[in-house]
């Protein structure tokens, strides 16, 4: 399949492929390793988290919130 015959599929069709394309991505972690600079920033972020002490909210909680907005 080209790019030329993917844009002929309806939008529906394609956000699938995107989503399964992305799926198969994400399930090979290891053909993209972290580099240096991201790992230290995760590692950041893991320990302002830590040092926080706030959990934050529930991802229900905050998409009801967001569905009360739509």
């Amino acid at each position: 399949m080209n790019i030329a015959s993917l844009r002929d599929l309806p939008v529906e069709q394609r956000l699938h492929l995107v989503e399964d394309l992305w799926d198969s991505i994400a399930s090979d972690r290891e053909a993209l390793p972290l580099t240096d600079a991201q790992r230290a920033e995760l590692d950041r972020r893991l320990d302002a988290y830590e040092l926080d002490g706030n959990s934050g909210r529930r991802a229900e909680v905050v998409l009801a919130d967001i569905r009360k907005r739509l």
